[in-house]
């Protein structure tokens, strides 16, 4: 009776079909903010007009430096922001994966490092010098991973050493000692990842009080892998009057009040985002059922061609990287547990053709720039549909043509079409299973990649070590030990030697330093008891010849 009691004076539930209203008012999206706004005001900017990297500028030496490397015109992005930052304002741009960024901040930066260093040089008689400092460079641009670290060091020191100005990396996953080592002895430009250079700075191993230019490249990216604190703590640590560059895909996650803090009326350069159209990268979603996912990936990851394939962890890479193997489909995995020697070894196999599949984790994703990757394939679906452009930039870059591929498990359906939705795709869609016809024409296709080279076959250890029959190490006659033999065995601890033989150890006589001639002991002398010390004559003998 009290259950049915307690029951009865319980509150009806709301009907199922029925939904409940609300007396409280939706929320109202946030107003613009001020950055949004000149992000919007330069996104409607006209187009510079064709120029030269020259007319914008640039020293002769960099100007032939870029011509020596095929760079002959600035793109969007470079033509934008030059001008600005070549005036030593601070600069705010936003452009996708790919469109030169790289040179749109470096390019002014070397022109500026470059500059002072000669105006020191100049000056140097009646003021401070502005040559290289121990553990002082002078500038500095953070990047969220090594591979970037390596990617933009790449471009800037070919360029940097036409004008005299020294670059180097630092990023963990290698030797402090060696980063420590040559910043100790003066360098202008670092380029570096935030949690080694604090370690750096903790270390009183660097300092931050010269840097003339900081850069932030991928800021948004920074922020997403909990990198705010660390960069905060080093732009805090610079001159607040020195010159700022950053460059971001968007200003969420804490990327706006970064530019509010640290950049001082910042000129504003951004480049309308070009989504992956399909006519440049074909893209398409396989429906299947989770039983046969690793089956169709491992189907078309025998393709002839190079294949990206892309999941969520890093233990997941591993375990796709075997299961491919099992079925005699080399691959490589990269990702963060992986040093820095491991993954430029995948990287550099990869980008050879030999794996042609790499299995990679969204971390890795903006470090990979190789060329002619023709599939890309999300295994496991993105967390957002940014990193779904950013997995799916590493394809139909340069023009060239490529496949997007996503894996979609029937209970993730509806999370992928909101990513496409969001990232402005619209994908052909099918139902596959192993063997299926699209599946079969996905594993045919692609350009094949030549096989690897073939090594002559090396030279077995022992006639490495021996060199030429019949000479020593230092090429002289009758000294080797190979076969072909001058040299006799030597006896086995404790066995006599043959007769004419002479004995191991060389025995001298106490008087004169004479050897003896047979295969006896020298007169005077004795042999040491096994596990011994020879007796104080036989060193003063020796010292005596």
């Amino acid at each position: 009776m009290r259950y049915d009691a307690q029951r009865q004076r319980a509150p009806r539930r709301p009907a199922r079909g029925r939904p409940r209203v609300s007396s409280r008012p939706a929320a109202r999206p946030a107003p613009p903010s001020e950055l949004d706004r000149a992000l919007t005001a330069a996104l409607a900017a006209p187009a510079p007009e064709p120029t030269t990297f020259a007319a914008l500028g640039l020293p002769a030496p960099l100007v032939s430096a870029l011509a020596a490397r095929g760079i002959e015109a600035p793109f969007a992005i470079q033509a934008r922001a030059l001008p600005d930052a070549l005036d030593g304002r601070d600069v705010l741009g936003r452009a996708q994966t790919g469109s030169g960024k790289t040179l749109a901040f470096g390019l002014p930066m070397l022109t500026r490092l470059a500059s002072q260093r000669q105006a020191g040089t100049e000056a140097a008689a009646t003021g401070p010098s502005r040559h290289r400092r121990e553990k002082a460079p002078r500038g500095l641009v953070l990047v969220p991973t090594r591979e970037l670290a390596e990617q933009v060091a790449e471009v800037l020191e070919p360029l940097g050493r036409s004008i005299g100005v020294t670059v180097t990396t630092v990023y963990g996953g290698v030797s402090i000692g060696r980063q420590i080592d040559r910043i100790r002895r003066g360098i202008d430009l670092v380029v570096a990842t935030p949690g080694r250079l604090i370690d750096l700075l903790d270390r009183g191993a660097c300092t931050l009080e010269d840097i003339e230019v900081t850069v932030l490249d991928e800021a948004d990216h920074m922020a997403d892998l909990g990198f705010m604190p660390a960069v905060t703590r080093i732009l805090d640590a610079t001159p607040a009057g020195g010159q700022r560059l950053l460059f971001s895909a968007t200003l969420d996650r804490g990327v706006g009040q970064l530019v509010m803090a640290y950049l001082t009326d910042p000129a504003v350069c951004a480049v309308a985002t070009e989504e992956i159209e399909n006519g440049t990268a074909e893209h398409s979603m396989l429906v299947l059922s989770a039983g046969d996912k690793v089956q169709v990936a491992a189907e078309i990851a025998s393709r002839p061609a190079r294949t990206l394939f892309f999941v969520r962890t890093k233990h997941g890479a591993d375990r796709l990287a075997k299961q491919f193997s099992r079925v005699g489909v080399e691959a490589a995995a990269i990702h963060g547990n992986l040093n820095q020697n491991q993954r430029r070894r995948a990287l550099a196999g990869f980008a050879a053709g030999h794996p042609r599949v790499l299995v990679a984790t969204d971390v890795a994703a903006r470090g990979i720039h190789v060329d002619d990757i023709e599939l890309v394939v999300h295994f496991d679906p993105p967390n957002d549909h940014k990193d779904y452009l950013h997995r799916s930039g590493r394809t139909a870059r340069a023009g060239a043509d490529g496949m997007v591929v996503a894996l979609v498990e029937d209970g993730q359906v509806r999370e992928v079409e909101r990513l496409h939705q969001s990232a402005g795709i619209t994908p052909a869609r099918h139902r596959v299973a192993p063997s299926h016809e699209v599946v079969r024409k996905i594993a045919t296709s692609g350009t094949p990649v030549p096989p690897a080279p073939v090594l002559p076959p090396q030279a077995p250890a022992s006639q490495s070590r021996a060199g030429h029959p019949g000479r020593s190490r230092d090429g002289h006659p009758g000294r080797s030990r190979s076969a072909g033999g001058t040299s006799r065995p030597r006896p086995a601890f404790g066995e006599r030697p043959a007769s004419g033989q002479r004995p191991a150890s060389s025995q001298r006589s106490a008087t004169g330093g004479q050897r003896s001639g047979s295969g006896q002991q020298a007169p005077g002398s004795r042999r040491p008891a096994r596990g011994g010390t020879a007796r104080p004559g036989r060193g003063s003998n020796r010292a005596g010849t």
